[in-house]
Formats: C-alpha cells, structure tokens, sequence
C-alpha cells in the first residue's frame, strides 16, 4: 500500500459492528493493484451525518452493513435499480457530490444461484428477513423460484417480505424441510451481537439431512455450524465467504473502475479471512 498522501482517494464500510473482512480485501486489492486509495472501516454513532461525510470530504464510497441498509434510502440522491428493486443499500458511491446507491449483495445472491447451478424448481426455506433477506428473496424470485417460505420470528416483517414476493411465511422451521435452505439470519456468526449465536445451528439436522443445497450467508467464520452439518451428509454447500467476496468485487469495480481478475479476488477474499 503506497504512504498515505493527499491524493489518496478514500473508500470506507459503515456498521454497527464492523469487521476486517472488507478492510482486508480493499485494501489487499489496492496494493495488488497499485491503485492510490485506502479502506478504513467505521462504525458510526450517528448515520445521516456519516452519510453526509461521505459528501462532504469527499470520499469515493462506502459499503453500508447492518442496521443501516435501509436507513440510508432517503440519504442517497439516486437508486440503482439493483438497491431499488428491493429498497436495501450495502453501496454507495460518491461522483462529485451525488451519491448512487447500490445492491453488490442481490447481485452476489443471483450469481452463486446460476453458478453452482439450483434449479428453480426446488423448494425452498429462507430463515430472515432484514435487508441481506430482502437480497436473496429478491434475487431468488428474479431466478424463477416459486415455492419459497420465509422463516421469521417477527411476524411484521417476516410476512411483508413474504407478502412483497409471493412467498409463504411461518414463523419456526419447525418440522418444515426444503430442497433449498438458506440461512440469513446472524446463527453461527462470530462476533454477532449475541456471543452465543456463533455456536447455533439456523436450520437443525433433518431439515440438513432433507435438503439438497445448503447456503448459509453468514461469512465469518465460512465454515458455520449450518455448513460443517452439510458438509458432513455430504450436501451441496454454498458458503457466505462466497457471497462476501463477490459483493466485495462489484464494489470494488464501482469504486475504482478496475476488475480484477479471478485469481486477484481469490487471494483477495483468502487474505480477508485469514
């Protein structure tokens, strides 16, 4: 990474609970590179003032975590329709002062369908519903699923999102199983809000055992206690460090205007983990 400078250009992550996962990729991918920019991740107390900085001094762009994905719609001066569609930002971008808002997470989500080849025939259950859940509902319903039931303790939001798409809603998995199961909830996060979520299982051994794919979006650690239990009955896995690493590389492209090759972003994403 070059010595910080003037002419640096700025890039920054804003959570509640921020880790070193984009910090690492960015900033890894800059000095590969060779690109004068730097990436600091913050947490802020405060969000319309933190979006405004990013007007204000001005910085190039921002990835944006939870809580604050759907607090910064009315913040930004234009939607993607990639955030648009489904009124959830993990991006923004600074041209000048105007400020775009995007969605690298719905983007990930359609990509990891098509590439590891799910058929849109396939039932499926999505355990969330915050703005990550919205991305792969989303993403889900563009692909051609039909027969997808949202998992939500919280009624209010668990049948709005359902409502928004078509789906079902129940609130506890249950006896309920599925050919596709999907975690987006923090259960087997490390360093979520509750210490304890890092060692729960989202979805319990026959609703692993019935299932044909696994996807769990949580990507700290990649290997959850969802994606040890499918790897061990020997299922179709689909990992959050994969979904993390994709959304990283569409943000950076919007950011910088360079796509780095498949190889950069491997390293990239390995080194963000490590």
């Amino acid at each position: 990474m070059p010595i910080l400078n003037k002419d640096m250009t700025l890039c920054i992550s804003l959570a509640a609970r921020p880790s070193n996962i984009g910090t690492r990729f960015h900033n890894y991918l800059y000095d590969e590179l060779g690109l004068n920019f730097v990436y600091k991740a913050f947490a802020p107390t405060d969000i319309a003032a933190a979006v405004a900085g990013i007007r204000g001094l001005p910085i190039r762009g921002a990835a944006v975590s939870m809580p604050y994905k759907e607090a910064v719609i009315g913040l930004v001066d234009r939607m993607d329709p990639s955030a648009e569609a489904i009124a959830s930002v993990n991006t923004i971008v600074n041209d000048g002062g105007v400020l775009t808002a995007y969605n690298t997470d719905y983007l990930a989500i359609a990509r990891l369908l098509k590439d590891h080849a799910v058929p849109a025939a396939y039932s499926v259950l999505l355990r969330g519903s915050g703005g990550m859940a919205k991305a792969v509902a989303a993403a889900a319903r563009d692909a051609g699923f039909t027969a997808v039931t949202v998992i939500a303790r919280n009624e209010t939001t668990g049948r709005a999102l359902a409502d928004l798409y078509g789906f079902g809603w129940l609130p506890e998995v249950g006896g309920t199983t599925a050919d596709l199961i999907i975690n987006v909830t923090p259960l087997g996060m490390r360093g979520s809000m509750r210490g304890e979520d890092e060692r729960v299982q989202s979805f319990d051994d026959d609703a692993v055992t019935a299932a044909r794919v696994v996807f769990d979006v949580v990507a700290l650690p990649s290997e959850t206690p969802l994606i040890s239990a499918a790897r061990s009955a020997g299922k179709q896995v689909i990992t959050g460090a994969e979904v993390i690493a994709i959304q990283a590389e569409e943000q950076f492209v919007l950011y910088t205007g360079v796509r780095p090759s498949p190889e950069q972003v491997r390293a990239a994403s390995e080194f963000s983990r490590a």
